[in-house]
């Protein structure tokens, strides 16, 4: 006979959903992965191997999904990249000090929850659209950014933004419009999921 408390068992399926989440789609919290003594030796298997933060994060967030390695986690944390290889070792490489990068999802119907940014994981609803992109210093007035981007197969934008400061982001695409507020402190979330277009 089964005698475990049924709060106690609906509070332990809770926790392994939520370490699940965390393992396969976008990270909805601090890593916890524990760092090994020895660095993961299959980073040269994904050609990653030498690379800093920013070239590593390019390749791949800009890497079509079907060519995306399925047994790599990695995840943008505000000051860190935490790559987890499929034997389970983890590495940390850090991200150049004063530079911050934000993963942008717009959507129109569907989105997900997010707080930091899988590059081999996290899927948007708009891929490879193009979009109109403005970001401004709230504290200066100073546009950061004003451009057309293109979203990538993933359905995100990555964003290179100075570190410490708060602005707004506003996101075109055919006639609509998302506008959010961001900011890029040690403390703040990498991916952005909630800008839907209207």
């Amino acid at each position: 006979m089964n005698t475990t408390h049924p709060i106690r068992r609906r509070a332990a399926i809770a926790l392994l959903a939520a370490s699940a989440l965390t393992i396969t789609g976008c990270s909805t919290g601090t890593s916890t992965n524990a760092v090994p003594e020895s660095p993961p030796a299959s980073l040269e298997h994904y050609e990653l191997a030498g690379l800093d933060a920013p070239q590593i994060i390019d390749k791949l967030d800009t890497m079509p999904v079907v060519d995306r390695p399925e047994d790599l986690i990695a995840s943008v944390q505000p000051t860190e990249l935490v790559l987890t290889s499929g034997d389970g070792s983890s590495e940390t490489v850090p991200v150049p000090e004063g530079e911050f990068y934000l993963s942008v999802a717009p959507y129109y119907t569907s989105t997900h929850p997010c707080l930091f940014h899988s590059l081999t994981t996290c899927l948007g609803e708009m891929a490879n659209e193009q979009v109109h992109v403005t970001v401004t210093d709230t504290a200066t007035g100073d546009t950061l950014i004003e451009e057309p981007r293109t979203t990538y197969d993933n359905g995100f934008l990555g964003l290179w933004l100075p570190r410490d400061i708060s602005a707004i982001l506003t996101i075109n695409h055919e006639g609509r419009s998302a506008t959010a507020p961001i900011s890029t402190g040690e403390q703040d979330l990498t991916c952005l999921t909630t800008m839907q277009l209207a």
